[in-house]
């Protein structure tokens, strides 16, 4: 008996230690996560605690945190086993904060001011529904079931869309969402959002306000190797700095976004590991360094913050969305932009119609024709942040899509030659789960040629 009880104190001290080593060192950020998830989402979309931890958390490691929401102080509150406990809180207009204990809560914060498009056109170019349109040359059974089939049947769980848009000569000709969302909902973008820093940049060029080719505005960088790395190189993510971007384990990225005060340092602290420009590898840090540079460019924080919606954002109705700020009062244009799928599906059609939107230049063409040029190294997968499949990634899909691509399978393509957008959101990715090469094979083989 002494000798079982012997065993099993061994057994518990080698869990004890095995957890020490292996899972302590992530509960910080498995409650960072969760924390956030849960404030965003309940806070911009009205889910409840019981549909985030469902559909949202419910991910390896994640799926161990407790959650808590205080709707009247408006917060969040997670841990992992009564540990680590992390706090994320909600401003209207700003979205929600990832904070830690040193951030003073009671200082006052500024606010986007916002003016949201208001008229009396139908969508996409106004905010009321859409009008019937029927094309000829479009299958509609066809592009029904490709539309149906990309989303789980009943007792299913494993494509897990939740919103599926597909608009075709300015007109919405498919839509479809999950139980619990429709055409209100906001949907979080996660990567998609670095296409959105990457609009502000593109009107600072328009405006002849920056010059990407120079070298970054970032004095810290003057003295050493860094010096010749230019804005262009950040926006290709061919800069050359230190980066890790690994979300099964802590690295540079899962620590920037959930225990930085402030994001963009992260990167620009970083040294360069390669000569710019020859070598491609993706940073979420990167983007967050180039919102960091657009601060800059702005002699005061409420013109940064107006810039970001009033450049893009409201000018082409996206009335929606809300781009969240880490700590530091940056917005974090690398992950954080929540939006209905009928407004992501607008950000497609600025850039499928070369920067037009209903007969304003919102962007230049040339910055259109740019951040959809292959970058040097990246074997025609990558822009100005914004992916291609220029290589082929998707065997069936036109050369000249390019879309803008977000964690666990956010996407809006961009179909120059089929005149076409394609949103689909959801919380799962991959060939065994949700299959984009088929998805977009058989919503584009309804088009008639």
């Amino acid at each position: 008996m002494k000798r079982i009880l012997k065993l099993l104190v061994l057994v518990l001290v080698l869990a004890f230690l095995y957890f020490g080593f292996t899972t302590y060192p992530k509960l910080d950020l498995i409650s960072g996560f969760s924390a956030k998830s849960v404030a965003s989402g309940h806070f911009i979309d009205n889910r409840s605690k019981e549909l985030i931890e469902k559909t949202d958390n419910d991910i390896h490691m994640i799926d161990l945190a407790e959650n808590t929401i205080d709707d009247a102080g408006k917060f969040a509150v997670s841990t992992v086993y009564g540990l680590k406990e992390r706090k994320a809180i909600y401003r209207e207009g700003l979205g929600a904060t990832l904070i830690d204990d040193d951030y003073d809560i009671s200082k006052p914060y500024l606010l986007p001011k916002r003016t949201k498009l208001v008229n009396n056109l139908s969508f996409p170019y106004g905010n009321k529904e859409p009008k019937d349109t029927t094309f000829s040359n479009i299958d509609y059974a066809k592009l029904k079931k490709a539309v149906d089939g990309s989303f789980d049947g009943k007792g299913q769980k494993n494509k897990r869309s939740r919103a599926v848009v597909v608009v075709y000569k300015d007109k919405l000709i498919a839509e479809k969402y999950d139980t619990g969302f429709n055409k209100d909902s906001k949907i979080l973008g996660w990567s998609m959002t670095k296409s959105i820093t990457s609009s502000a940049f593109g009107v600072l060029v328009q405006q002849r306000k920056m010059d990407i080719y120079k070298p970054a505005p970032i004095a810290e960088w003057r003295n050493d190797d860094r010096k010749n790395i230019t804005v262009n190189d950040l926006l290709h993510m061919n800069s050359g700095l230190e980066w890790e971007e690994d979300y099964t384990k802590i690295c540079d990225a899962t620590e920037m976004l959930f225990q930085a005060e402030d994001m963009g340092k992260v990167q620009m602290d970083k040294p360069a590991k390669f000569k710019p420009n020859t070598h491609w590898y993706y940073s979420s840090g990167t983007t967050n360094l180039l919102s960091r540079i657009l601060r800059s460019q702005f002699k005061t924080q409420q013109e940064y913050l107006d810039f970001w919606y009033s450049a893009v954002i409201d000018k082409i109705g996206m009335n929606s969305m809300i781009v969240e700020q880490d700590m530091s009062g940056i917005f974090v244009g690398s992950s954080y932009a929540w939006a209905t799928a009928r407004d992501w599906s607008k950000f497609g059609l600025l850039y499928l119609h070369k920067g037009n939107w209903n007969g304003e230049q919102v962007l230049d063409e040339s910055w259109v024709k740019y951040t959809a040029t292959p970058t040097n190294t990246s074997n025609g997968g990558y822009g100005a942040q914004f992916w291609l499949n220029a290589g082929g990634k998707f065997p069936d899909a036109p050369r000249d899509m390019f879309y803008c691509n977000g964690y666990q399978g956010q996407m809006v393509a961009i179909i120059p030659s089929l005149d076409m957008v394609i949103v689909r959101m959801g919380v799962n990715e991959g060939e065994h789960y949700f299959d984009f090469n088929e998805f977009l094979k058989e919503v584009i083989s309804s088009v008639k040629k």
